[in-house]
């Protein structure tokens, strides 16, 4: 089958497929406002019809943004965010974190230095050398 035209140029012809998942159209704060201010100027009969079968839009969407600019929402205007909130943060939440890993550390090294207290004990046990007691340190 020939896509040409009878001035001979060659045009696309779209996909029949439907696509897996639709797109949802999201319409900037701007263009609604610029389509708002079109609706407005429509005085003819038909006009206000033929800007939203050029634009692509239900009239549905006229009233809304209509409102929305009326209740004076311009946050209302710009397209809002899907899925779940994010979680406030808790402000102790990063002072708890630091302190649990200053926690962990501490414990490593506490370890570490009853070990090294341990060996010292053993060593001086083998080589028969007496150790300090607390009390000895605090007469001297």
């Amino acid at each position: 089958m020939d896509d040409r035209r009878s001035d001979g140029i060659e045009r696309e012809i779209p996909s029949p497929e439907v696509s897996e998942k639709p797109t949802r159209r999201r319409f900037t704060a701007e263009y609604k406002l610029r389509i708002l201010a079109e609706a407005d100027a429509c005085t003819e009969r038909g006009a206000l019809g033929e800007l939203l079968r050029r634009e692509g839009l239900y009239s549905s969407h006229l009233s809304t943004w209509q409102k929305q600019r009326e209740e004076g929402v311009l946050a209302g205007l710009r397209p809002k965010r899907r899925g779940r909130k994010a979680k406030p943060r808790n402000p102790l939440a990063d002072e708890n974190e630091r302190l649990t890993r200053e926690n962990e550390r501490l414990k490593r090294k506490l370890r570490q230095a009853e070990l090294v207290i341990d060996v010292q004990k053993k060593v001086s046990e083998m080589l028969n050398i007496p150790l300090a007691t607390p009390d000895e340190k605090d007469l001297d």
